[in-house]
């Protein structure tokens, strides 16, 4: 078995989306002078590798603590966008997703990850496509960018989120999975009472 941490390290100097307040992360209590060591992280739900619950876009829906633990694991489908601007049901051609199934989308763009790059011109899923997705029942949607739309109405989020479906933004190392075959995704939430949280996600390989 192998596993491939899909995961960004949070560290101190985190990028968040434009406009958000900064994410630190400070030592404050350290083991030569307390006898042990502590950190303290400030941050909003949407930085990193973290994931959308419904109700980031969809009023009164459901808290990422509310939902069943049983949809952050299931079957991984990895489908290669990169080169795509316009990511729509196109892209699913010839590709089998069984219900229960876990998207991830290689798009490239996390090479850009930690550049000002990262937060332009990212490419875009579209609504055909999120539809397709709610048709086959999948659990997560997750990528290797900011996330799957660029601004009000957010309809790909809303399309997505308004079915249950979480989104799962800011994954690395996806490239790693390209010739993998079958493999699970495990993608576990903290379980804060919010519209998001961070995420450590893996793929298991058999």
């Amino acid at each position: 078995m192998k596993i491939i941490d899909l995961t960004h390290t949070y560290t101190e100097d985190m990028p968040v989306y434009p406009g958000d307040p900064k994410a630190t992360l400070e030592q404050v209590a350290f083991i030569d002078k307390d006898t042990y060591n502590d950190f303290r992280i400030t941050t909003v739900m949407h930085v990193g590798t973290h994931m959308d619950a419904p109700l980031h876009m969809i009023k009164d829906g459901k808290r990422i603590d509310e939902i069943d633990p049983e949809r952050f694991i299931g079957k991984g489908v990895l489908i290669d966008v990169r080169g795509k601007i316009a990511i729509d049901a196109s892209a699913l051609e010839g590709i089998t997703i069984e219900k229960g199934s876990i998207v991830l989308l290689f798009t490239g763009f996390g090479n850009k990850y930690r550049t000002e790059g990262y937060f332009k011109g990212y490419p875009e899923l579209k609504e055909d496509f999120a539809e397709k997705m709610v048709e086959f029942g999948v659990k997560i949607v997750g990528m290797d960018m900011l996330g799957p739309d660029y601004d009000k109405p957010w309809l790909t989020h809303k399309i997505l989120l308004g079915n249950n479906i979480t989104i799962l933004e800011n994954l690395t190392n996806l490239d790693q999975l390209l010739d993998a075959g079958d493999f699970e995704v495990i993608a576990l939430p903290a379980k804060i009472q919010a519209d998001a949280a961070q995420v450590r996600a893996i793929a298991k390989i058999p």
